[in-house]
């Protein structure tokens, strides 16, 4: 109570100074722990710039993303609600599908549009838009939907999804730049060496196939990084020119997500391929970032918030072999993975005029989702039961290095489908298929999870069971009214079948409607 009393007053003085934060979250793509030079002193090549970050923020070392694959993680990161909430409970989107965050669902952005920001977003999208036409029939003169724009956004420049996915054009607003008229397939790509890869580069194909995508004639993959960061700052400058809002702006990078595609000029540098070289170009970029807001004055109140959709793509394992840099740092796994190298992610948070002793480390358990609570938390304003059922505040970490927090479990969940529990220093993975068994860790004694030791504690097993349990079928994580998920049962809920899941979930749902 007393932390919250402490933020509140906080927030009321910077408030009363016309003070509040703007904020940034810049997202990476398939960035491991091992992927910054600050996380791991081992690492084979150097990230000045969000090392930076970290020695002039908080460096959360148990920090998690919502799940171990882009598109529910991205939902995760923007609503605080884990996705498998969601009728997608498995995988990954394509570029053209009705948008993952339903109509009315509260976003990061629309709750920061509602209490006096503006809201921009630069960058990689992939959480579904719908386009006009078809893919043999398309009429870019007609606006896309179901897009940023409609979830809170101000702003939208970016690009619709993963790569190897399409539409391949530089969007703005609801309009391509250059619409994309044109088609292509993955082309090699020679700069990973002996690493599978492939390009999105012209020459480009005037004739739609079976298997081709769709792209702009001025697309081309390795100008993302560029464009992105170059767009942001012109929306910055744009924006405070104009308007004593603060901003929030949501920059997604396509980086290092294959393709691997690092400029010219950084070739050569580091000593793990090209694989470094592109996280050497990510972390220049993050610097002409940070070096325009020096310049324009802005550092000093401008919040930044740097992480990662999940852990390291597969070839971190040949990283290791060829390099001997190990992208997921001491953890098993990658992602994809229900192992730590999975869903532990880079978490950084740099805010010079509210963070309290910066540089420093806070080693407890934290999420993606919870940075909705948090923002909610920062502007004083409370959550409506309807959103951010899965996010849980650590605002006072920012304000106070003794803080502690009573965190609730985080459930975790790989592509696959399969789940698990994470309470305290206990990570319970749940079983999944027919010849997958149970298993128990003890996170604080064995982070890299070799020892499996659940026939020595039955009792954990069985309390963190009916904690998933009760998390998964009462609709929330966080105490408020019972909410739905938005399908009923689902096979990967192994532990339980649809009559006990019903079971479960009949008494709060009849709670909730004040049923007798």
């Amino acid at each position: 109570m007393k932390y919250l009393i402490f933020g509140l007053l906080f927030v009321l003085s910077l408030i009363a100074q016309g003070a509040t934060p703007n904020i940034i979250i810049i997202y990476t793509d398939d960035q491991g722990v091992g992927d910054a030079s600050c996380l791991s002193p081992d690492s084979k090549f150097q990230t000045p710039n969000i090392d930076r970050l970290a020695n002039e923020g908080i460096r959360f070392t148990d920090a998690h993303c919502s799940d171990t694959v882009c598109t529910p993680s991205r939902y995760g990161l923007l609503t605080g609600r884990y996705s498998w909430r969601t009728t997608l409970k498995r995988g990954v989107m394509k570029a053209e599908a009705p948008c993952l965050i339903a109509d009315g669902r509260m976003t990061l952005a629309s709750f920061l549009r509602d209490n006096g920001y503006a809201t921009a977003m630069v960058g990689k999208w992939h959480l579904g838009m719908d386009f006009p036409g078809t893919p043999d029939n398309r009429d870019w003169s007609q606006p896309v939907t179901d897009m940023p724009l409609d979830k809170g956004f101000d702003y939208y420049w970016g690009i619709p999804a993963s790569m190897n996915y399409g539409i391949l054009a530089w969007f703005e607003g609801r309009y391509a730049k250059v619409p994309p008229t044109l088609f292509t397939q993955k082309k090699p790509n020679t700069m990973g060496g002996v690493f599978r890869d492939y390009r999105m580069m012209p020459p480009y194909e005037t004739t739609l196939k079976k298997g081709l995508l769709e792209t702009a004639p001025d697309f081309i993959d390795n100008q993302c990084l560029t464009r992105f960061t170059d767009q942001s700052i012109e929306w910055i400058k744009g924006h405070t020119a104009h308007s004593q809002k603060p901003f929030f702006l949501y920059l997604p990078y396509t980086s290092p997500h294959k393709p691997v595609v690092p400029l010219p000029e950084f070739q050569g540098l580091g000593e793990a391929g090209a694989y470094g070289e592109f996280m050497i170009e990510t972390d220049y970029h993050v610097g002409r970032l940070l070096d325009y807001l020096d310049a324009a004055g802005l550092a000093e109140n401008t919040m930044i918030v740097f992480s990662s959709d999940n852990g390291p793509e597969t070839t971190w394992k040949q990283r290791i072999q060829a390099y001997q840099h190990h992208s997921a740092g001491i953890y098993r796994g990658g992602k994809r993975d229900i192992y730590e190298g999975g869903h532990r992610v880079p978490f950084l948070v740099r805010w010079p005029a509210g963070i309290k002793q910066p540089g420093r480390e806070w080693p407890q358990l934290i999420g993606q989702t919870d940075l909705l609570a948090t923002f909610a938390e920062m502007v004083g304003t409370a959550l409506p039961d309807t959103a951010g059922e899965d996010s849980e505040s650590f605002y006072p970490v920012l304000l106070n290095p003794d803080a502690t927090l009573d965190r609730s479990p985080m459930i975790h969940h790989e592509t696959s489908g399969r789940y698990g529990i994470r309470d305290g220093d206990w990570k319970l993975v749940m079983s999944h298929k027919k010849k997958t068994e149970p298993e128990l860790y003890n996170l604080a004694r064995d982070p890299q999870e070799k020892s499996n030791v659940i026939a020595d504690h039955p009792k954990i097993v069985q309390a963190l069971k009916k904690k998933i349990t009760d998390i998964v079928c009462q609709g929330r994580t966080t105490d408020g009214a019972t909410q739905p998920n938005d399908t009923g049962w689902w096979q990967d809920l192994v532990w339980m079948d649809e009559a006990e899941y019903t079971l479960h979930a009949l008494p709060r749902v009849l709670e909730t409607l004040d049923v007798h």
